[in-house]
């Protein structure tokens, strides 16, 4: 079976005072849809450069990406935003929310670039806070909502184009250890009943053992490559 996400020996570098700094040191990874994974790393060890590469937000120095069979690591800016809008959604830590909109609206803005019409659109944006138990909040602003109700408002953003991978950067990172177990039961819930593939990055163990596979990067390399044994 053709993966989902193929990477032959990815390698990325920074100018710096002079010489190139090398973050990534020829990455090779493959991912299967429907996965669950967690990408794991200290401080440094290059796991947000990869995240941005597989995400289609940055490009690597070298080496070749395959996404759903179609190699983008030499695709223009257009051509990434097109891939990003139709293949991937993003949560990330800080929430990313619109301050003077709705969540509905906030979830709304995705499929604006996608040109769906207005009546196509609402719909979609209930149905997706539906689906993230936020169906008693849809007209409310971001600061009239909790930390972990922001999160689901930006993980319907994420899923309401029916995109089949959701990146997850630092996802619990502004929240309490209630509602970090709150929103990992819902990306669990989104990989099983959905089967959308998760690609998590944490630095936090309690929250990568809701994976299926945990990753680890160290100084630019995989370090180890494992199936979590407590799933």
């Amino acid at each position: 079976m053709q993966p989902l996400i193929k990477l032959k020996n990815i390698r990325k570098s920074y100018p710096l005072d002079g010489f190139d700094l090398e973050i990534l040191k020829g990455i090779n990874l493959e991912i299967q849809s429907g996965e669950f994974v967690a990408i794991m790393g200290p401080s440094g060890s290059g796991k947000s450069t990869l995240m941005n590469i597989l995400g289609c937000l940055d490009t690597p120095s070298s080496g070749e990406y395959a996404l759903a069979g179609q190699n983008v690591e030499n695709l223009d800016a257009d051509q990434l935003a097109e891939i990003r809008n139709q293949k991937i959604g993003f949560v990330f830590q800080g929430f990313n929310l619109l301050s003077r909109t709705s969540a509905i609206e906030n979830v709304e803005l995705p499929m604006i670039y996608s040109g769906i019409d207005d009546k196509t659109r609402r719909q979609k944006a209930e149905n997706a806070l539906i689906s993230v138990g936020l169906q008693e909040r849809m007209h409310h602003m971001p600061n009239q909502l909790s930390g972990g109700q922001q999160q689901r408002v930006a993980i319907a953003r994420a899923i309401v184009n029916e995109a089949p991978i959701i990146f997850a950067d630092e996802p619990t990172g502004n929240l309490d250890t209630k509602m970090s177990v709150e929103i990992m039961k819902l990306f669990s819930e989104l990989n099983q009943k959905l089967q959308r593939t998760i690609i998590l990055v944490t630095h936090e163990e309690d929250i990568a053992l809701y994976a299926k596979r945990i990753i680890r990067l160290v100084d630019g390399e995989i370090h180890s490559d494992q199936l979590n044994k407590k799933d």
